[in-house]
């Protein structure tokens, strides 16, 4: 369980890194996915983030299913 609660340490902290999506409709107007940051956003801070939150979130999904099922069986 102490591993459960790292891996949702973990995703609260990476969470929180993220920069908000507040570019809304000026953003896409601006043509900011034209730019070279747009392009090469996988490779950025913010792309890093996100792929890491993909697979905190995963990882905490299984995890926790994990738990239940070693719980309903010993």
């Amino acid at each position: 369980k102490l591993l459960y609660l790292a891996l949702c340490i973990a995703l609260i902290a990476v969470v929180l890194f993220q920069k908000g999506r507040s570019a809304g409709l000026s953003g896409a107007i601006g043509g900011a996915g034209e730019s070279y940051w747009g392009k090469n956003k996988a490779r950025t801070m913010d792309g890093k983030l996100q792929k890491a939150t993909m697979f905190l979130a995963v990882g905490f999904i299984l995890f926790a299913l994990l738990i239940q099922f070693i719980a309903k069986f010993v």
